[in-house]
């Protein structure tokens, strides 16, 4: 039976004769016995064994892992699904190291921006979701009206992971949207609209259109709110026998929900999950608030 020194197992594998020696010192490579002069010799089937370290090593497995392979308490396929698991994680957080240095790189950051944007962006899932459900509960505590429940369903709708290689934009609106719910006036904010009770849902999800098609064109226009010109183009949108008591009301909630910071988190939220965000309605809100305080009361 032909027996190996290190060095010769070295030259027959081409692996560095200090490598074989540490991996034999860790106990995954023992040796078949010791010469007279008290030399390792190794036999067949621990060159064998030396090809079978060297691919799990190369695949990146850890001596321990490697040990428990060839000792069999694990099989190859569990420790191999393990180790898929371990570099998917090291695979999104590298992507996500990325997406932030990206951003570092296209603008100026305070070290202090940059402690924070790092750590925000590499939470997990999990710790993401709670930042949002906490604001979405405190802001919602209390209130039982369904369409406040609906909304609140809405708001709490975040991607359960940050995508697998996020771009800068997503890393930027993530970092906003966390630094926007932190806001004690933010956060204010969206309370007195829940406790107004005048939610008003439905009505709003039919006024939009009206208001972005009209308003909105007025806008690019350059008709002022003000102007007779306006007048025309707010009968299209609120008809101009609503008594005075509903303009009233009209006006109130315009200026109530016409928030530019509301706005902004559904369109952060709309980045994070990949889709277009919506043209800003805000501005198209203001318009039409001003025309109706101008012309109808």
């Amino acid at each position: 039976m032909s027996l190996y020194t290190i060095g010769q197992l070295a030259r027959r594998t081409g692996l560095r004769a200090r490598t074989i020696r540490f991996w034999s010192d860790s106990g995954v490579l023992p040796p078949a016995r010791r010469s007279d002069g008290g030399y390792r010799l190794y036999d067949a089937e621990a060159v064998a064994r030396l090809d079978l370290v060297r691919t799990l090593r190369d695949l990146g497995l850890g001596l321990d892992a490697v040990q428990q392979i060839l000792q069999r308490r694990s099989t190859l396929r569990e420790v191999a699904q393990a180790h898929v698991e371990a570099l998917d994680a090291e695979i999104r957080t590298l992507r996500v190291q990325r997406a932030v240095l990206r951003v570092l790189a296209r603008r100026d950051t305070t070290t202090e921006e940059m402690t924070l944007m790092n750590a925000l962006a590499r939470l997990s899932a999990q710790e993401r979701q709670k930042i949002i459900d906490e604001f979405v509960d405190g802001v919602f505590a209390g209130v039982l009206d369904e369409d406040a429940a609906l909304v609140a369903g809405w708001m709490r709708d975040l991607p359960s992971e940050l995508p697998d290689d996020p771009t800068p934009e997503q890393v930027d609106a993530w970092v906003e949207l966390a630094e926007l719910v932190a806001c004690a006036d933010f956060r204010q904010t969206v309370r007195r609209m829940v406790l107004s009770g005048d939610n008003r849902l439905e009505f709003g999800l039919d006024l939009r259109p009206l208001v972005l098609e009209h308003a909105g064109g007025a806008l690019e226009r350059g008709i002022a709110p003000e102007s007779a010109a306006a007048v025309g183009v707010l009968e299209r949108v609120v008809p101009a026998d609503l008594p005075a008591a509903e303009t009233a009301a009209l006006i109130s909630w315009l200026a109530m929900v016409a928030e530019p910071r509301v706005e902004r988190y559904w369109q952060l939220l709309s980045v994070l999950g990949g889709r277009a965000p919506a043209p800003p309605a805000v501005p198209a809100f203001h318009w039409l608030r001003t025309a109706l305080t101008v012309h109808r009361t």
